[in-house]
């Protein structure tokens, strides 16, 4: 095999072809512009991106790339094997963090600061480039009259374009129709590599922008309080399972942002389709009317709520409205 003079180079010869050059775009979570630049050197890649392409590129040329990176001084000297436990691990320093914030921040504040943290984090993670991904936080409504809890809620999240940056008012009911339903239901995380897909046996609501999905149970002691969902405007984006083992990873780290009575036995979870997304937003709507409702009313009866408790009593009247609602 020929021998060239840098990683640059040999990356330059095997993307010759459209296809080569989009399947190793693809593997590693980038668009295929990106490589042409790093072949360019318009743009330089991360260390995580280089490891990354290693383990994309065709077995015949894995060795010759790792030894001009080692060479050139883009990555240090360890075998294929370290590298991608390397690329499929959370660093303790930030597993120590986030225990620092949640034994330190106040029962008020906990779920806040320990969901954005590690939100952040992963976002920052998981897309680096970024090429458009959503993590949703996924919450059980608290059990109805009957003990059973019957639908999710979406609890905020963090995004990059073309999402918004902050998703906290993007809020929908979810049910048996999600793949957040099917999960929470199971218990069990499950991927969607193409939503396009008309083949697919797992059920999925589409949002805008959404190609691939993948969704991972929040748990505890064998209990569950959601999950978290996480979004790609690409396809076949969860493929990797040094990807998978982020998202596993994170997944633990934000179930420390709850409480444990957050966290519902199995047993209770019963959950029909909702109504569709247009028919949520016009009750949806009148949210913070609702709000303010609970609040005169708790006034009125010398026993005023706090503001968090006069949200989770709207949230759960939206819920009820929607359960009894006709089938369109």
């Amino acid at each position: 095999m020929h021998k060239l003079a840098s990683w640059r180079e040999l990356l330059d010869s095997i993307i010759t072809t459209p296809a080569e050059r989009e399947r190793i775009a693809t593997a590693i979570g980038v668009r295929s512009i990106t490589l042409t630049r790093w072949v360019k050197g318009e743009s330089i890649p991360r260390p995580q991106n280089l490891r990354q392409l290693l383990h994309a590129l065709p077995r015949d040329y894995q060795d010759q790339f790792q030894e001009l990176l080692e060479r050139e001084g883009w990555l240090s000297p360890l075998s294929v094997e370290a590298e991608a436990v390397l690329v499929e691990k959370i660093s303790f320093t930030f597993v120590n963090e986030v225990l620092d914030t949640r034994a330190t921040t106040p029962d008020t504040l906990r779920f806040w600061a320990v969901s954005r943290q590690v939100l952040q984090h992963a976002i920052r993670h998981l897309d680096p480039e970024p090429m458009g991904m959503a993590i949703t936080v996924v919450r059980c409504m608290p059990p109805g009259s009957d003990g059973k809890i019957h639908s999710l809620r979406e609890s905020g999240g963090l995004g990059t374009r073309p999402w918004e940056s902050n998703l906290e008012h993007q809020a929908m009911f979810l049910g048996a129709e999600s793949l957040a339903g099917y999960v929470v239901t199971s218990g069990r995380p499950a991927t969607v590599q193409n939503l396009t897909d008309d083949t697919m046996f797992l059920p999925s609501y589409r949002a805008d922008y959404e190609m691939s999905a993948v969704a991972s149970p929040l748990l505890y002691a064998n209990r569950i309080a959601g999950c978290l969902l996480f979004s790609s405007t690409q396809p076949n984006y969860f493929g990797q399972t040094s990807r998978l083992m982020l998202i596993h990873g994170y997944t633990n780290l934000m179930a420390l942002a709850f409480e444990p009575e957050e966290f519902y036995p199995p047993e209770l979870i019963d959950l029909p389709v909702m109504p569709p997304l247009e028919v949520q937003r016009r009750h949806l709507a009148h949210f913070r009317e609702y709000v303010i409702d609970h609040m005169r009313a708790s006034t009125q009866t010398k026993q005023p709520l706090t503001f968090i408790q006069a949200e989770q009593l709207a949230w759960q009247q939206i819920e009820d409205i929607l359960l009894h609602l006709p089938p369109e």
